[in-house]
């Protein structure tokens, strides 16, 4: 199974990339994983946050293939602990899905068409965090519920 993560806009901020770099090289070891950067929405400056939601929604929505199990970073969704997002993540492996894209929105939400294709809402916190520390965070959770699946010991319980 292939795990990517799916974003609107880049990172910019050097510490999140270096950290992003750091446990991408080391879920290398356990899984495909990939972030996918969409450019963002130009003259959004411009538009209300109902027109951008919809822009980046058609952006998201070309971006996934109709075999994608998709996963949109909410703070709708269901949380998770640590060992519970492992073993979702393993059911997914498990089912055979050859993709899983999670997708993080740009900084109003995800349009209705979007939320209309997920397959499942997954929220890291009731707080709000910055978009860019959300793609380190994640990619972090991914590389621990690898470890966790195979009974390393980076967490502890």
């Amino acid at each position: 199974m292939e795990i990517e993560l799916l974003t609107v806009g880049k990172t910019t901020i050097r510490f999140v990339e270096d950290g992003i770099a750091e446990y991408s090289k080391r879920l290398k070891h356990y899984i495909p994983y990939s972030i996918k950067s969409l450019p963002d929405v130009k003259n959004a400056s411009k538009m209300d946050q109902a027109k951008q939601k919809e822009a980046e929604g058609e952006k998201i929505l070309d971006a996934i293939s109709n075999s994608d199990f998709v996963v949109l970073l909410d703070e709708r969704g269901k949380q998770y602990s640590s060992i519970e997002f492992s073993a979702f993540l393993e059911k997914q492996m498990i089912s055979g899905r050859r993709k899983v894209v999670f997708v993080v929105g740009g900084p109003y939400g995800f349009s209705q068409p979007v939320y209309d294709r997920a397959d499942s809402l997954l929220s890291l916190s009731k707080m709000t965090f910055n978009h860019e520390m959300v793609r380190l965070f994640f990619t972090e959770q991914i590389y621990r519920a690898m470890t966790i699946l195979r009974g390393e010991p980076y967490h502890h319980e």
